[in-house]
């Protein structure tokens, strides 16, 4: 069984800052990419940004320069650091990790959820 727990959310003015957490736990052999995406209501998962094994970054376009995502291999964590928060970038943010189990996979897994919400 794999498990991601995110953490770190809240509520924070426009122009604040928040660092997300994402631990993921269990039979985990590997975690390739751990990934963030975003949901408000009414509308679709969003991708925004994903960390390699390796170390490299991406970030959709609306939150490059703001957000910063890096992770810790050896404690199997992610983490979203949020700079300059817009109201816009108010939702949910779920973790994502493509992941071998005992050797197998891969499999993606995902996180509860966690809210963060940017009051103008």
């Amino acid at each position: 069984q794999v498990q991601l727990v995110e953490s770190g959310g809240g509520l924070v003015q426009a122009g604040g800052s928040l660092r997300l957490s994402c631990v993921a736990s269990g039979s985990i052999s590997r975690i390739r990419a751990m990934a963030w995406y975003r949901q408000d209501p009414g509308n679709q998962r969003e991708w925004v940004a994903t960390v390699t094994i390796g170390g490299i970054t991406d970030y959709v376009e609306s939150v490059k320069g703001r957000f910063t995502i890096s992770r810790d291999n050896a404690k199997n964590t992610a983490y979203l650091k949020m700079n300059s928060l817009k109201p816009e970038d108010t939702a949910i943010y779920f973790c994502s990790a493509d992941l071998f189990r005992l050797g197998v996979g891969p499999y993606v897994y995902w996180g509860q959820g966690i809210q963060v919400t940017v009051s103008a």
